[in-house]
């Protein structure tokens, strides 16, 4: 996963605005309409398992249950006039739900891997 310029600032700058919090940790939950949902929590820990992304500033944890769902992700903040919102351009999202709230992901396959009929 990667993050832009504008991703990075922000994660950076509400970061330092929360006493004790070390990252943003990112993860994807079943729900909504079209199947899955991206999470975001503030995380005080870096934990075994998670992947760690320190880009620009920034520190973003990937929750482990959510890596191969998120492999070629990257993310983004945009501004317009009703809202500010961060924005996953994900490669293994298939569809998206109209009101834009949850999407339809499939874990990536890694390369080189060819899964078999059993």
């Amino acid at each position: 996963m990667t993050l832009t310029d504008a991703a990075a600032t922000r994660v950076a700058s509400l970061v330092a605005q929360k006493p004790g919090v070390k990252a943003l940790k990112i993860g994807v939950k079943k729900g909504g309409c079209a199947g899955m949902e991206y999470t975001m929590t503030w995380a005080d820990e870096i934990g075994k398992f998670d992947e760690v992304i320190e880009e620009k500033g920034a520190v973003v944890l990937i929750d482990p249950a959510a890596i191969m769902y998120l492999l070629g992700t990257e993310m983004d903040f945009k501004v317009d006039k009703l809202s500010s919102q961060f924005v996953f351009n994900n490669p293994n999202q298939k569809s998206a739900c109209g009101c834009g709230e949850s999407v339809n992901i499939e874990p990536a396959v890694p390369e080189g891997f060819a899964p078999t009929d059993h």
